[in-house]
């Protein structure tokens, strides 16, 4: 899966992985995140989520990346908001503090572009991957956040001879494979999701579970 795809999806308005109200999973279990006034939460694959804005309405400051400069350009125009931009090594970085977007490839970020960060929150990033993806994702993610840090993990799991992702599906057993040599990782919840997601069930799925994580390395 190539980073045009993804381009393509947002000039296309193919978007469906967007949600149009702050993830409620993510209200209900921020606080496992333990955050201090004012602390910087790193959010990958951040589309144009309302998400980023709540962390900023909380008191905290939030660090997202995201490939699409059209969803990054959006982000800031639905919001009346008029970002500084710049030039950061491979990425451009679009400003207005608390906020703070890195435009470029996730793969291209240094452990240095998270300087300051002390936790991460991904609920469309992992799920957004081919399995061949994610075992390298997860190895640059874990490579690239400073100690100590905690995470909040969003997935989906669903039978995938019923649908060809995005989203994928991700077992229980690969979360604790790709996470557990640096973290502690706790299921908070799983749900069934298919009900609130009639569009799945369409496209033929029978089956589709939510399962919210904590990671940790108390």
């Amino acid at each position: 899966m190539e980073p045009e795809f993804w381009r393509q999806r947002w000039r296309d308005q193919q978007t469906g992985f967007h949600l149009d109200q702050v993830n409620p999973q993510l209200v209900r279990y921020a606080p496992e995140l333990a955050l201090a006034p004012g602390a910087t939460v790193f959010v990958p694959l951040c589309g144009k989520s309302l998400d980023v804005q709540w962390f900023a309405q909380q008191g905290h400051a939030a660090l997202g990346v995201e490939l699409s400069p059209l969803a990054v350009e959006t982000f800031f125009d639905e919001r009346g908001l008029r970002p500084v931009r710049r030039v950061q090594g491979r990425f451009e970085l679009w400003e207005h503090p608390p906020i703070r977007i890195l435009c470029g490839d996730f793969f291209d970020l240094e452990p240095g572009d998270l300087n300051g960060v002390s936790a991460f929150y991904d609920r469309a990033s992992l799920i957004a991957l081919p399995p061949a993806m994610r075992e390298r994702y997860g190895a640059h993610l874990t490579r690239l956040l400073p100690a100590p840090a905690r995470g909040l993990l969003i997935t989906l799991d669903y039978n995938p001879a019923e649908l060809d992702g995005p989203p994928f599906p991700v077992r229980d057993a690969e979360v604790h494979a790709l996470y557990r040599d640096r973290f502690t990782v706790r299921q908070l919840d799983a749900r069934d999701a298919l009900a609130d997601n009639p569009r799945f069930r369409e496209r033929g799925l029978s089956r589709m579970e939510e399962r919210v994580y904590l990671l940790s390395e108390d």
